[in-house]
This record gives structure tokens, sequence and C-alpha cells, in this order.
């Protein structure tokens, strides 16, 4: 398939907002970024949409690419537009959110992850990207 446009072009990504509940409280999945921007920073599993991909395959493929965790039912939350929300070039995520019921479930990191792990909502690391904001917004509708 062959694109000519006279205007500039952003680009698309998704992200899974991925819960889970434990004796601790409430847990996210993260991520910590292998590459640049904010690498080594920990972030959501997420990543570019594919050309020939839906949004909701492509955030289902980067969850398990990434932590390995499959089979999550994850629901559209919202989509997050901030001009400068990646210094690498215009780029729009729409945010997923959903629960694994498996907290104790083992996690793998692979592909651009070099860590995955679960974290308390009440001790996060440092969230790259507009994750805090993210993960603030989906809180406050829980």
């Amino acid at each position: 398939m062959a694109y000519t446009y006279h205007y500039p072009h952003f680009a698309l990504t998704a992200d899974a907002v991925v819960f889970s509940k434990s004796e601790e409280g409430l847990n996210v999945l993260l991520i910590r970024r292998a590459n640049e921007p904010f690498k080594d920073c920990w972030a959501f599993p997420g990543g570019y949409v594919d050309i020939e991909e839906t949004i909701d395959h492509a955030v289902q493929r980067e969850l398990e690419e990434e932590t390995g965790v499959s089979g999550v039912s994850l629901k559209r939350f919202d989509l997050f537009d901030a001009v400068d929300r990646d210094p690498r070039e215009r780029t729009v995520t729409v945010a997923y959110y959903g629960f694994s019921h498996d907290s104790a479930g083992t996690v793998k990191a692979g592909d651009d992850a070099k860590d995955a792990r679960w974290f308390s909502v009440d001790s996060l690391p440092v969230l790259a990207f507009d994750h805090a904001t993210i993960l603030k917004m989906i809180l406050e509708v829980l």
C-alpha cells in the first residue's frame, strides 16, 4: 500500500495498564525500558501499532511480548495526545486497563523491556512519558 500525503502524520501507540490484587493491596504491572527515550525508567507495557493491525490487537501483542502476560481482558480507557508526550515524534496513545487474577503469576521481560514486575500503586517508581497522569486518571475512575 503506497501513501503520499502533504501533511505530517503522528504515530499511534497502545498502552496496557494491568492491575492485580494481593494481600498488600492493588498492584500495577510495569516494565523497565531497555531503550531510549526514558531508558531504564519504568512504564506500562505498550508500543507502536503496526500498520496492518488493530489497536486492540496491538495492546494485547505488546503486553505479551514485553511481560509474557496474556489473556487479560482489556478495556479502552482514553486517548492521550499531549503534543510533547513522546520526545521521539508526535505520538498519540490509547490506554487500556484490565485486571489479572494471577497476582502471584510470573512475569517475564521480553522484546524491548529489560525487566517486568508488579508494583504496589502506593509505592511506585518514577514513570516514563505521561504514564503517571494516565495511572492517576484510571485510579480516579476505579
